[in-house]
């Protein structure tokens, strides 16, 4: 079993419906065939197990065999091919489109990434990804994340405290969402605390905070930040960043920059998938 074995089957179930009116229509139940999928600009593949796995659940007689890993970077504007896909000709059209589906988000996210990565300075900053993924999708656009060169932060409410600025409202103030923090989680789990303010950036640090995510500030209010923390806690810088700021974030030092970006506005690649051979 797959972990995206769920999502497959519910994106199946909600493309093909309980038939392919038209190609069971057109195509006779005992023809075969090969598919070509091609990739059609510059890429970082991501999601070839879940698109094998894809037609893996239409029909476990339909084979896949790819030309690249995940990871790969396809470094042409030309077409070429990235796998092709063999089987009962129904199945491989019954698959097509949920399989190009998954391919061709998952290899937009991590392209996206390695775009962003591309524009850091070697051994600075790292970049990292946010909770704000596709519903469902969240174990596979992270895992596109990393095939694009960035770092994951924590993959949900579960594994990691981060105390918001709403968590300090609710808490009455960062000291004291802190202290209540330390006092509740075990010792294997970091405290981080976001802060909008070179205010609250000394009360974290006073306070003992692991980790001090500097929210929306602008770049000379981050370098004043990164003066009063002074190395005595990891840095991360998030909100309103894109690609054109990179730089200048590492160039003050900061350990992480997460972005939302990185899922919620990568666009999908172009890839498609043609029949090459049929009998």
């Amino acid at each position: 079993m797959h972990i995206a074995d769920p999502l497959i089957r519910l994106a199946l179930a909600e493309d093909l419906g309980p038939k392919d009116v038209t190609t069971d229509a057109l195509v006779p139940p005992d023809a075969t065939g090969e598919a070509v999928i091609w990739a059609k600009e510059k890429m970082v593949l991501a999601g070839l197990d879940v698109t094998r796995r894809v037609f893996e659940l239409v029909d476990p007689a339909v084979e896949m065999k790819p030309g690249f890993q995940d990871g790969d970077f396809i470094d042409t504007a030309s077409k070429i091919k990235v796998a092709t896909v063999s089987g009962p000709l129904r199945s491989l059209l019954y698959g097509e489109r949920t399989a190009l589906n998954f391919l061709q988000r998952l290899s937009g996210i991590a392209t996206w990434v390695r775009r962003h990565v591309e524009r850091l300075p070697a051994g600075k900053s790292r970049l990292a990804d946010t909770r704000k993924t596709t519903p469902g999708w969240r174990v596979l656009e992270k895992a596109a994340v990393r095939l694009g060169g960035g770092m994951n932060h924590r993959f949900g409410l579960f594994d990691g405290v981060l105390i918001k600025d709403n968590h300090i409202t609710a808490c009455g103030g960062v000291t004291r969402a802190i202290q209540q923090a330390q006092a509740s989680v075990h010792h294997l789990l970091k405290i981080e605390v976001e802060v909008a303010n070179l205010e609250q950036v000394k009360e974290a640090v006073d306070a003992g905070a692991d980790i001090i995510m500097l929210d929306n500030m602008d770049l000379d209010t981050m370098a004043g930040a990164m003066e009063i923390i002074n190395g005595r806690a990891l840095v991360e810088v998030s909100g309103n960043v894109n690609h054109t700021g990179l730089a200048g974030l590492a160039e003050i030092g900061v350990d992480v920059i997460s972005m939302g970006a990185l899922t919620h506005s990568a666009v999908a690649v172009d890839l498609s998938m043609k029949i090459v051979a049929a009998s």
